[in-house]
């Protein structure tokens, strides 16, 4: 009895923890900024697809080649980055308190880096673990 509580105190001072949290959680800041992030993503897909942003190791998107995006659109594309990025931030942020443990958000993060490499089309740029640009 002792040895299993044991274990499951150190279970939870791990960190391991978090992959019991619910990344599924829905509340009205999460819906909204998932919301949001859906509306950008038809903005950043083509970019995505001509390999000048890259989806990072760290759960962001990050500017690869700016030279893939013409001139006048440059802007643009790093602004709509940018709030990508923060929308993310907020979206890992959220869930991790929504779970009741914001202590859990790097673990968010880096699971949700994972699934968004995992989900990445075939042709688009991802980060590796050793932080190395590979296309998929």
């Amino acid at each position: 009895m002792m040895k299993t509580l044991l274990s499951f105190l150190l279970l939870l001072l791990s960190g391991a923890a978090a992959a019991q949290g619910n990344l599924e959680i829905n509340t009205p800041a999460i819906a909204q900024t998932k919301s949001a992030m859906a509306a950008r993503h038809a903005q950043l897909a083509p970019h995505y697809a001509s390999g000048a942003l890259g989806l990072a190791r760290d759960a962001t998107v990050q500017l690869r080649d700016a030279g893939a995006i013409p001139l006048a659109q440059r802007g643009v594309v790093q602004s709509a980055v940018a709030a990508e990025n923060a929308d993310r931030a907020a979206l890992y942020r959220e869930i991790a308190k929504a779970n009741g443990n914001p202590a859990w958000e790097s673990d968010i993060r880096a699971t949700f880096a994972q699934q968004w490499i995992a989900k990445a089309q075939p042709g688009w740029w991802v980060q590796n673990p050793q932080g190395a640009w590979v296309k998929k």
